[in-house]
């Protein structure tokens, strides 16, 4: 009898009161084995200590006298990340074991930025390292500097999906983020010649150690191939079965996302691809050997970079398999995920009720289809009941009205590639356009602006009404967006399903962008409300009055003086640019876009260069010092904003050289702006710009984070400047340029406009094509946009308005304690922009989910233990043992 092998009477015969006994003891020695390692790891300083030299000296493997700053943040990444899994892993068990509504974030971006100073913050554990370290002759900070940053994201659709994560672990709420773990990010920026130039940005180079390689989570996902129909044996009903093709593999990799103030530790998956074949012998013996490799590395080419360029076909092709690619592997893992639970009565029609997925912008929309699919052809259920099913669960978040950012895909493209989804597609278009019909009967007009598919030629998929038809909830980023959402983007929508298009006005997490960013600021307010207050800025009202109390004021403008120099240091080591600190610091810094208008701030500044040359000594000594930062990367393919970045570093670098511009203006384009770069710059802000045309930013989180920083805002009433404007008083605002509604009139009227009339602006102009700045050749282009007739973005127009925006700005800061007093109290306004009030929006307006907050229990029986860690855990949540039965996460 082979005792290996266990399977009914073949294991111990027909005793199957010995086979119970068997099962019983193993039960028994496996809550044995769970209960020796049923205590939180313990966090004091001696216990850290042993913990990094462990991972040094065994997980690393290095010998205990070639300690180097590398071996110890990687040691002391994996410290932290047993800390975080211990919790991680409990988290999860515990939404299991409650069965509530979980909510699935998809994205293509996640721009979480450095991991191990969020992961200390949250944990409550950053003295402990810090103090550990320093006995080991570390700096914390230091340590903390030799981190990687992911490069799974380009700008704020990354950072805010991030944000979110951050706030849903922190706020208790069961919610996995989903997207692509890409080998490489967009780029990585430098500057040569003053020129941007495009460097693989290859973050794997030494591993992640916050990541854990799932590969037993690994699904199949289908390219290509054809469509069959057959006939179903006990309904007679015809279904279809997609075929052949290429296959690949998504195999999960897993990073903890630990809250603040909380044990809950959410997860963020993301999907690496893989061939489903390694490796092709036959061809590779027939001397075919780059044939015998061809399907890997196609296949693997799928996660490689981030946003391959579509300037052909073949890279339209290359994003549309990473759309599909992530959202086929996330849905067959979210119904894997749903169907493991055996619950009686319960069946796929409730899935709306445990399960809510949030599409972050378009392009996880061809997850609609998808899901009708899994629905249709693998679950077999009628139609009306799948599409129920889906739109219930669906949210979309519309993040732009601009329409080269609202994806469309060529037909014939979509049926090559995804066919059954073509046909899907094309079925939701039918039903849908005779919903239409019933509605306004022989109204061809809204038809055509209604359909999903766009007449054109080739025809395109038009991936926003796809996703505005399938979803129960669309919502905007900010008032002013959600309002063009709904007037401009989708009029014929919203009055077709009145009250589905819904405001939830972004916000960012204070625990990234105050807490770990400005330690210096946090430091004041957390020695007087205690550090509660990063999880409620409301409290931080309760400081207004403060606003000109002396003591206050001195520490506040402290804190201002230390991040400038904190960054004025990193400038100096980085840029040899070594920047004044008595200035007032005035900063853009996002993604170059012409609609984000840096070309106005850049002529605003060859404005000011030409006051200081045109100037006696005398008058330049009364002039306010002031130091101007640019930031941010240019798509690859965008020629103007990388000719804007061009002008911002020639106009720099005369400046910079000019001895009659010295303790009066200095200018920086700092490159590879990243999540870092943002939380060492932004606190140094006196002024931040956000001077977008009118109606052209969704919302914008970065003037959220500078005005949390205590600095003010010189912007156009655009995105979320109209409501940070109300919550933090008009007077706190520089606000100027046309409003979103004269901006569409002002554009009718270009052709017949006459030249720009403004002297400081022709002259800028003049300046630029002298050649004052090198080439004016290089920079025609960015002229003659803004002659009137060419002025799209509204520069030339605004250029006054802005200009006096700027002279308001600097004569309130001239007046130092008035100007102090509105820091002070814009800042300690700015609760409504915590990304806390907007996941609690969301869960209220679109996912209709309530909290699960998670307490080992240990924390429970008061056995001790603390968020930083120790004690003996008693009784698990599922009755076998404190972590008996879980199945790591999967």
């Amino acid at each position: 009898m082979d005792e290996s092998t266990h399977g009914g009477s073949r294991y111990y015969g027909d005793d199957s009161q010995s086979l119970r006994a068997h099962d019983d003891e193993i039960a028994t020695r496996k809550d044995q084995l769970w209960r020796l390692s049923s205590s939180y790891l313990v966090s004091d300083v001696p216990s850290i200590q042993r913990s990094l030299v462990q991972h040094v000296e065994y997980t690393l493997a290095r010998r205990r006298y070639k300690f180097d700053r590398g071996s110890f943040y990687q040691a002391t990444a994996h410290s932290v990340r047993d800390r975080l899994i211990e919790r991680w892993t409990d988290t999860q068990q515990f939404y299991a074991s409650r069965d509530g509504k979980r909510m699935y974030y998809l994205s293509l971006e996640f721009l979480v930025g450095r991991s191990m100073g969020n992961a200390v913050s949250n944990l409550g554990l950053r003295g402990a390292y810090a103090e550990a370290l320093r006995q080991l002759g570390y700096d914390l900070e230091d340590i903390m500097s030799q981190e990687k940053e992911p490069a799974l994201g380009n700008g704020g659709l990354g950072r805010l999906a991030s944000c979110f994560l951050d706030t849903l672990a922190t706020l208790n709420y069961p919610a996995w983020g989903y997207g692509i773990r890409y080998k490489y990010g967009m780029f990585e920026q430098r500057l040569v010649n003053g020129k941007q130039v495009e460097f693989p940005d290859y973050w794997l180079t030494y591993g992640n150690p916050w990541e854990v390689e799932r590969l037993d989570v690994k699904y199949l996902v289908r390219l290509y191939g054809e469509v069959k129909t057959y006939e179903d044996e006990q309904t007679g009903e015809t279904r279809f079965r997609w075929e052949g093709g290429e296959v690949v593999v998504a195999v999960a990799y897993d990073t903890p996302i630990p809250g603040y103030g909380t044990y809950n530790t959410n997860n963020m998956r993301l999907w690496s691809s893989k061939p489903s074949h390694e490796f092709d012998l036959a061809s590779f013996n027939a001397g075919d050997y780059y044939g015998a490799v061809e399907a890997k590395e196609r296949c693997e080419s799928i996660t490689s970079v981030l946003y391959p360029s579509d300037d052909t076909d073949s890279g339209k092709v290359l994003r549309l398999k990473q759309q599909f690619f992530f959202v086929s592997a996330t849905l067959q893992d979210v119904l894997r995920r749903y169907k493991k639970r055996i619950v009686p009565g319960r069946t796929l029609k409730n899935l709306p009720e445990k399960v809510a997925i949030q599409l972050n912008d378009t392009h996880p929309s061809i997850s609609i289809p998808e899901l009708m699919r899994l629905l249709l052809d693998d679950e077999m259920l009628p139609w009306d009941e799948a599409w129920d099913i889906t739109t219930r669960t669906f949210g979309y978040t519309n993040h732009t009205i601009l329409p080269e950012a609202l994806e469309k895909w060529q037909v014939p493209m979509m049926e090559e590639l995804l066919p059954r989804h073509m046909q899907i597609i094309y079925e939701i278009n039918h039903r849908f356009l005779q919903q239409v019909e019933d509605r306004w009967p022989g109204d061809n007009e809204k038809m055509r602006a209604m359909s999903i598919i766009e007449e054109s030629t080739p025809k395109m998929v038009r991936m926003a009404h796809l996703a505005m038809v399938g979803s129960h909830v669309v919502n905007g980023v900010a008032e002013i967006h959600t309002r063009l959402v709904k007037s401009r983007l989708f009029p014929e929508f919203d009055q077709m399903f009145p009250g589905r298009i819904k405001n939830v006005t972004n916000g960012v997490t204070p625990r990234r962008w105050i807490l770990q960013a400005n330690p210096a600021m946090a430091g004041i307010f957390t020695s007087i409300l205690g550090p509660g207050w990063v999880n409620d800025l409301r409290r931080l009202a309760t400081l207004k009055p403060f606003a000109h109390d002396d003591t206050f004021q001195h520490s506040w403008n402290e804190a201002k003086r230390l991040n400038k120099e904190r960054l004025a240091l990193w400038v100096k080591a980085n840029m040899g640019v070594d920047l004044m600190t008595n200035a007032i610091y005035d900063m853009q810094v996002k993604r170059i876009h012409e609609y984000k208008r840096q070309l106005l701030n850049v002529l605003g500044i060859v404005h000011r260069y030409a006051v200081i040359a045109g100037s006696t000594p005398e008058q330049r000594a009364r002039m306010l010092p002031r130091v101007c930062v640019i930031a941010g990367k240019a798509a690859p393919g965008y020629e103007v904003a990388k000719k804007i970045i061009q002008l911002a570093c020639a106009v720099s670098k005369a400046v910079n050289n000019d001895v009659r511009c010295a303790g009066v203006l200095q200018v920086v384009f700092i490159p590879n702006f990243n999540v870092s770069l943002a939380e060492l710059i932004i606190p140094a802000s006196d002024v931040s710009q956000h001077i977008s045309t009118a109606g052209m930013e969704a919302s914008g989180t970065g003037n959220m984070k500078f005005v949390m920083n205590g600095g003010l805002i010189v912007g156009t009433a655009d995105g979320a400047n109209i409501e940070i404007a109300r919550a933090v008083g008009e007077d706190n605002l520089f606000c100027f340029g046309a409003t979103a509604d004269e901006v569409a009139a002002l554009r009718n009227t270009m052709k017949s406009r006459l030249p720009a009339g403004d002297e400081r602006l022709q002259r800028s102009v003049r300046m630029i094509r002298s050649g004052v700045f090198g080439n004016p050749d290089d920079f025609s282009q960015l002229m003659d946009n803004i002659e009137p007739a060419n002025d799209y973005y509204l520069i030339a127009h605004d250029f006054p308005g802005y200009l006096d925006a700027l002279d308001m700005a600097d004569a309130a800061y001239l007046h130092q304690p008035s100007w102090t007093a509105r820091t002070i109290r814009a800042a300690c306004s700015m609760w409504e922009f915590s990304s806390d009030r907007t996941i609690k929006e969301y869960a209220d307006k679109v996912w209709q989910m309530e909290p699960l907050p998670f307490k080992p229990p240990h924390h429970q029986d008061g056995g001790g233990g603390s968020m930083g860690g120790g004690g003996r855990r008693g009784p698990s949540f599922n009755g076998r043992g404190s972590r008996a039965g879980y199945d790591g996460g999967r």
